[in-house]
């Protein structure tokens, strides 16, 4: 049967953009940068975005593009005889899989809040009560069930189509009304009274709140998000490669694909930074920012409504492509080792897919007092296994495989990955690939089990 292609090459770069841009850069990005001291944070992280983050991407392209199959049988073509690559292919699966598992839950989160916006649920929620709202939420299975499997439900749905008329048509329109949110929401916070301080802390570098942070830790701060915010090292960007034309080189598609996700990423922080100084609140709030801090701003805000449901649905866009892609490539894995339609695996993927996510749900109601790895709680167990685990000890194995003859070797990369027209890959890059990126890739998975 022959490989399903994209239709075009935005289309290509829009889904895998959108599987790279997803809650890491419109949650994660905007509260790491405000608790690393703002601008600083920000200059350092773009350095390793164009130094680590994107030569690993081409890596994964370049396998997928090469072999135009998925994970597992993508190493089964490129490994030598008698030798074991493939093994990672079935991880970087259980990965995908994983991942999903509370991805779905955050993301189902997301849509809770959109509809609660766009109803009007928030009109006239007192400063006070807005904390008790997400803790209700976290508190009822049946909402956060319900949020979830529809999450699950609209993924593998636009998944059972062909690869053209279900995740490239759809993710390219949820992406490009993505990207025309991010502007209208930016442009509406910049121009908020007192929005210039929130710009000052964001885009100026300042040592001095760097140091009082602490300059290692800002700078491993901003090496990993930089590593993160690609989903390097389970395969989800490796299938697109599979799928992928030889008509420009990955480099160029790699830093493509980055800009992308920066320009999200920073623009996220532009709508963000301004409403939280514009409102008296403290942008280095955490995790609690986007669910407690945020509505509080849009419930002071005029018009706040019709603000808070753009914003969430700008967050249900882009925690859903990443669904979508995550998806695709799960679907794909199904199709070639089993054999399956799409439509079987849609549906078997779908109630699976539920199943996994029950206990990340669950685990902050009906078994609220199970703790796991380090005390966390379910969800946060599994995102401390795919995050500093599955994706640094991943995106080693690709280095490996890529960089030295016991795997594909540097040749063979080399050869696919400067196929095409634009920025070529120099051969006397080689050292850089085989001994500085995995050295940085170490540093990342030490620090993140160090410090977690």
């Amino acid at each position: 049967m022959q490989r399903e292609q994209f239709k075009s090459r935005l289309g290509f770069l829009l889904v895998s953009a959108g599987c790279a841009i997803g809650i890491g850069n419109v949650w994660k990005f905007p509260f790491i940068t405000g608790e690393n001291g703002g601008g600083l944070f920000v200059l350092i992280y773009l350095v390793f975005l164009a130094v680590m983050a994107a030569p690993i991407l081409t890596m994964e392209l370049a396998i997928g593009r090469a072999t135009k199959r998925s994970s597992v049988g993508a190493y089964k073509a490129l490994e030598k005889p008698g030798h074991q690559w493939h093994l990672h292919g079935y991880l970087s699966i259980i990965g995908c899989v994983l991942l999903m598992a509370y991805y779905t839950t955050v993301s189902g989160w997301m849509l809770d809040y959109f509809v609660r916006f766009a109803t009007g649920a928030m009109d006239g929620v007192q400063s006070e009560e807005v904390a008790g709202i997400f803790q209700a939420l976290m508190n009822d299975p049946t909402e956060m069930v319900s949020y979830m499997a529809l999450v699950v439900l609209i993924g593998f749905f636009v998944c059972s189509f062909s690869l053209q008329k279900g995740v490239e048509r759809i993710t390219k329109v949820m992406m490009i009304g993505l990207l025309g949110l991010i502007i209208v929401l930016a442009v509406h916070s910049v121009l908020l009274p007192g929005a210039k301080e929130g710009l000052r802390f964001y885009l100026l570098p300042d040592l001095g709140r760097a140091k009082a942070v602490g300059l290692g830790k800002v700078i491993t701060a901003a090496m990993n998000q930089a590593f993160f915010t690609i989903s390097i090292g389970i395969g989800s960007m490796e299938i697109f490669g599979s799928y992928m034309s030889r008509d420009k080189t990955l480099m160029s598609e790699s830093f493509s694909i980055c800009a992308l996700d920066t320009f999200v990423a920073l623009m996220s922080g532009l709508i963000i930074f301004p409403a939280c100084f514009s409102f008296g609140v403290n942008p280095d709030s955490g995790p609690s920012l986007i669910f407690v801090t945020l509505p509080h701003v849009f419930i002071h805000m005029e018009t706040g409504r019709l603000w808070g449901s753009l914003f969430f649905l700008f967050m249900t866009f882009a925690s859903l492509s990443t669904v979508i892609a995550v998806f695709e490539n799960i679907m794909s894995f199904a199709v070639e080792e089993f054999h399956w339609t799409r439509r079987k695996a849609a549906m078997v993927g779908c109630i699976g897919m539920v199943l996994l996510s029950l206990p990340s749900v669950l685990g902050y109601n009906v078994w609220k007092g199970v703790a796991l790895i380090g005390g966390r709680d379910i969800l946060n167990t599994e995102d401390f296994l795919v995050s500093n685990l599955l994706l640094p000890v991943g995106a080693l194995v690709y280095l490996l495989f890529c960089s030295f003859r016991f795997g594909w070797g540097f040749d063979g990369y080399l050869e696919e990955a400067n196929a095409g027209r634009g920025i070529r890959i120099a051969r006397g890059l080689r050292p850089y690939f085989r001994y500085v990126l995995p050295l940085l890739i170490l540093v990342i998975f030490v620090t993140g089990l160090v410090g977690k």
